[in-house]
């Protein structure tokens, strides 16, 4: 964050959290703190990073861009 009051800021996380909250939260019932742990890991790691597609990024996958930054920077 640049600075306190400048809303921009934090308009990706804001974004994240309510793709999670509305893919994820509120449409499951966890019956414990340890599934609900399991859950956000397997839709953060899994799901969210490596399968849904984004299209603030061409419609890739996460890892798809970092592995093409990664590849255009060793390239140069």
């Amino acid at each position: 964050m640049s600075r306190k009051g400048n809303c921009l800021d934090n308009a990706p996380m804001k974004s994240f959290f309510g793709s999670l909250k509305n893919e994820l939260v509120h449409r499951t019932r966890f019956r414990s703190r340890r599934e609900a742990k399991a859950a956000l890991f397997e839709y953060i790691a899994i799901f969210y990073n490596r399968q849904r597609r984004h299209s603030s990024i061409g419609y890739r996958t996460p890892e798809q861009a970092r592995i093409d930054m990664a590849a255009a920077m060793a390239a140069s």
